[in-house]
């Protein structure tokens, strides 16, 4: 069972950095140079219902492995960039 909760985390957060790409590289330009606001709404949206998933099954993973402050806090700064849940999840992927 506490393998299922990173495993869980892995894919939110594989999902989450999507959102986010989609947002700032697609929706975000369409938005400010093609005056098309309504992408920026949906996966704004998206965006952030995945994040706050991805916060919370982090807390979980913190509490079930007994992972150390730093280790999550280096996943939380993660999540906040551009592509590091995907760097993320390469090394929880060696574990």
């Amino acid at each position: 069972m506490q393998k299922s909760a990173i495993g869980l985390l892995r894919r939110i957060g594989i999902i989450e950095g999507i959102s986010y790409l989609i947002l700032l590289f697609i929706a975000m330009p369409l938005k400010y140079f093609a005056d098309f606001p309504i992408l920026v709404q949906i996966f704004g949206m998206a965006h952030g219902i995945l994040f706050v998933s991805f916060c919370l099954m982090l807390l979980i993973v913190w509490f079930r492995h007994r992972w150390s402050f730093m280790r999550v806090l280096w996943a939380f700064i993660a999540s906040l960039l551009p592509f590091g849940t995907f760097l993320l999840d390469i090394r929880l992927r060696k574990e």
